[in-house]
């Protein structure tokens, strides 16, 4: 019997605030460019009130891959926490337009839904400062058994694990997904993040993740090397399937016996490269989760990246499903 959703995603639930800045505004703001920081609210605010006209729109790792997964047209769940505010309502109303399910329960207090403020330079890099907000109060009690029961894939986002509640609902997921003979996925997230948690992300990979996503800093960030060859060996003894994006370079899906090389598709402009990573792997866990060839779902996955990076936001602003030819 096929599973009533292809792809159960959980992570943080947020909107994006995407502003065009120059070098100087990151060192103004003392960031370190390309990373993903934690901020508290009055910095949040603070960096709000320097923004100027920025682009609202939901966002989040594991909901973006979400959002690209149901623009191929595939059934697909959501868990995460928002609160009953109105960025938390535009949130539920994106992935409704995704024909993603979201159940999850709103927080009962005054904690406002998470944002992401999100900072583009010319080189098409983009800062991330984050005020979790609700979406860091995910907890195991979150983790609805019968959505992991009947999901083919539970995905997970790496920046879950700034938590301790969201770390354990990452371990429940996982018994889960063993009790019911499913697949696990995980994405690295960020190469910081891996260097906060790396004893941790490496148990998750070696004992309780089947396919990993990572780019080329993260991998090396994980397995202490500078070297991407000994990088791919150490995740070829470690997953079962193991991705690494390499931007313009393409990808590689790496597996026990074989390391496929997969074109990147480029885009005439590069305007944001926001999500690209997270559309990634909405593109390769939809073909995935249709039983395609890994060559296939490669495939895939780079049209939804380069769709992502070539316009502001991390969501498809066309038919991902049309753009790889499926009908």
């Amino acid at each position: 019997m096929k599973d009533q959703y292809g792809l159960l995603g959980i992570g943080n639930a947020m909107v994006d605030l995407i502003a065009s800045v120059d070098n100087e505004f990151l060192t103004k703001h003392n960031m370190d460019k390309g990373a993903m920081t934690l901020v508290d609210q009055n910095k949040a605010e603070s960096l709000y009130a320097d923004m100027n006209a920025p682009t609202k729109m939901s966002g989040g790792s594991a909901s973006n891959t979400m959002a690209c997964f149901g623009s191929f047209g595939g059934q697909g769940a959501f868990i995460g926490k928002v609160a009953d505010d109105d960025l938390g309502q535009e949130f539920r109303a994106a992935l409704a337009d995704e024909n993603i399910h979201f159940s999850s329960t709103s927080i009962q207090d005054d904690t406002p839904t998470a944002r992401c403020m999100i900072f583009v330079t010319p080189d098409a890099e983009r800062t991330m400062n984050t005020y979790l907000g609700a979406a860091g109060f995910i907890t195991p009690d979150d983790i609805d058994e019968d959505l992991v029961k009947n999901a083919t894939v539970s995905y997970l986002e790496g920046y879950l694990f700034d938590r301790d509640g969201a770390k354990q609902a990452f371990y429940k997921t996982s018994e889960l997904v063993k009790k019911h003979n499913k697949k696990m996925a995980i994405t690295l997230s960020d190469s910081f993040c891996v260097e906060r948690f790396k004893d941790e992300f490496l148990d998750l990979v070696k004992n309780h993740a089947d396919i990993v996503f990572s780019n080329e800093a993260e991998i090396l960030s994980l397995y202490n090397t500078l070297d991407i060859d000994i990088a791919i060996k150490k995740f070829q003894i470690d997953t079962e399937i193991g991705i690494i994006t390499q931007s313009e370079r393409g990808s590689l899906i790496v597996t026990p016996n074989q390391v496929i090389d997969i074109d990147a598709v480029i885009p005439q402009q590069v305007l944001d490269t926001t999500g690209a990573g997270d559309a990634y792997a909405g593109g390769f866990l939809y073909g995935y989760t249709q039983g395609l060839d890994l060559e296939e779902c490669g495939r895939l996955a780079s049209v939804a990246a380069s769709e992502v990076i070539s316009h502001m936001g991390p969501r498809p602003s066309q038919s991902l499903r049309k753009l790889a030819n499926l009908d």
